[in-house]
């Protein structure tokens, strides 16, 4: 039996590390220049061109091309389910063992590819180089976690012995997976959930966010490097009103994992409930919805600790994570004076270009999510208190921004803004503040910095997040330490990289055989 580790993160006060990721970017960056990036539609082995193809431009710097996407159509969704319906059988008897074995390559070759990997995430959703290589650990993890659970999962279990009976209980796979992935995390999560389904014997059709194609087309690659049989998966770029609805809305699909918005997910919640005269199984929806997580500053807190893990969390990679700080409540009377302290370290963070090793926030993933933020922060509900005077690069780059006090009831304080916007309220009392931060439809990450174990112990109880974490910030949940997911209207499924996910990848079948002889029949 093995025994999973975390993937170290690279250190970059390294030299050599330095060197060898800037030089994977150098090469990239010739590479659009000379040969572009292409993200095909990878049908049973066969990339496919498309006559629907979209430049993906790198967010630092809108100008710079750095290849083309090709849309999958409703054909080929269709195609590629018709193959996926042919191969499950014969994936589904395919060992756990081997299924695992597949996976490990599959991080093998992750390994050996970190750089180039690291390069294509960074330069396609703007990712600065500590986030990026983070994200590519992590999918290096969800491969080798999920590998040793699977070994763990795929044994029979006997459930009594009674003389005369055997009884056993085994697990076996659902069916077809839908799996539509975010770009936030755009090797990790898609990984995650790729490789979960696939471990577990289901054939599965990929679709990428449009934001991140061209890194989910060399993880494509990956797996079909590591031996996962050409018809067993496909990976379907494009839009996901066309290509995601089609998947979501197909009997032969029996398992959908998602990661998005909280309105897309409850649209494929809805149509998954709704069953047509050729489907064959209910539907099992996997989501995580987002949140609008909230950090507790205790009157008695290291208010040094606490800036630190509220930078990270509130504005590591733009605030791009379901999981960032976007709230942040301080008790009793040293409201202003931490605030004060905390914007102008806020202010200090560099701000720049993803490929710079010295930038600690980036861009924000394209136009969209730019003129949408921008927008919220013309007229903010509250007091800016950032400074607005710094240069910023030709990109799609939104300064750290503070917005204090602003109403409970503003959208600035109670929705998800998915960039580096931090609203910021004054209680009494911690008991208030707990009211507050669980005053929100999400549950999915929160925090408190305290020094009073009473207080401590009560956030224990009282405030019921899917991750909750004490003196440290709220973002970098490891895969096997820190099982990942929340509750309410933050999703519904158990945790990534926890010990119950694969669960949800597999029906459970118990047998029982009654083993008294009462004659026999012979041989004919």
């Amino acid at each position: 039996m093995n025994f999973f580790k975390n993937e170290p993160f690279t250190d970059f006060s390294l030299s050599h590390n330095r060197a060898a990721l800037q030089q994977a970017l150098d090469a990239f960056e010739e590479g659009t220049k000379t040969r572009p990036s292409v993200a095909k539609i990878l049908i049973s082995g066969v990339a496919r061109d498309s006559k629907e193809q979209h430049p993906r431009e790198d967010p630092s710097c809108p100008s710079r091309i750095l290849g083309t996407v090709h849309y999958a159509t409703l054909d080929h969704v269709n195609e590629a389910l018709t193959l996926a319906v042919e191969a499950q059988p014969s994936w589904a008897a395919t060992s756990w063992g081997e299924r695992a074995s597949i996976l490990r390559r599959a991080a093998t070759l992750m390994r050996t590819r970190r750089h180039q990997l690291n390069a294509i995430i960074i330069s396609e959703v703007g990712k600065p180089w500590k986030e990026a290589d983070g994200d590519v650990a992590e999918a290096i993890d969800f491969c080798d976690y999920y590998a040793e659970q699977a070994e763990r999962l795929g044994k029979n279990q006997v459930t009594s012995n009674i003389p005369g009976e055997d009884n056993y209980f085994y697990y076996y796979p659902r069916g077809v997976a839908a799996v539509i992935a975010p770009w936030n995390f755009p090797l990790a999560i898609a990984v995650g959930m790729t490789v979960a389904a696939l471990v577990c014997g289901n054939a599965v059709a990929l679709k990428p966010a449009e934001q991140s194609s061209l890194i989910a087309a060399a993880f494509a690659q990956i797996l079909l490097e590591a031996g996962v049989p050409p018809k067993v998966f496909s990976l379907l770029p494009g839009a996901g009103e066309v290509v995601g609805a089609a998947l979501v809305a197909d009997p032969r699909v029996a398992l959908i994992c998602f990661t998005g918005s909280r309105a897309v997910g409850l649209q494929i919640l809805s149509s998954a409930t709704k069953s047509i005269p050729d489907q064959r199984t209910i539907k099992k929806v996997i989501a995580e919805l987002g949140g609008k997580n909230a950090i507790i500053v205790d009157e008695d807190a290291d208010e040094d600790e606490a800036i630190r893990g509220i930078l990270s969390s509130a504005f590591g990679f733009a605030g791009q994570k379901c999981s960032a700080c976007s709230r942040l409540i301080v008790v009793g009377s040293h409201y202003d004076r931490f605030i004060t302290r905390l914007s102008e370290a806020a202010d200090d963070l560099i701000l720049g270009l993803a490929s710079d090793s010295s930038s600690v926030v980036g861009p924000v993933v394209d136009i969209e999510a730019f003129e949408r933020i921008k927008a919220l922060l013309k007229s903010p509900p509250g007091t800016v208190t950032t400074k607005s005077q710094r240069t910023i690069p030709d990109g799609y780059f939104i300064p750290p921004t503070i917005i204090k006090d602003p109403p409970l009831d503003s959208s600035h304080w109670r929705e998800e803004i998915f960039g580096p916007v931090l609203s910021t309220r004054n209680v009494r009392t911690f008991e208030e503040a707990l009211s507050l931060a669980m005053n929100s439809p999400y549950a999915l990450t929160g925090g408190v910095y305290s020094r009073n174990p009473d207080h401590l112990h009560l956030a224990k109880r009282q405030f019921r997040v899917g991750n909750l974490y004490l003196n440290r910030g709220i973002t970098g949940a490891l895969v096997g330490r820190q099982p990942f997911g929340g509750g309410k209207m933050s999703g519904v499924g158990s945790k990534a990289g926890g010990p119950d996910y694969l669960l949800q990848f597999v029906e459970p079948h118990c047998i029982t055989e009654n083993t008294m002889r009462r004659g026999f029949v012979p041989e004919t």
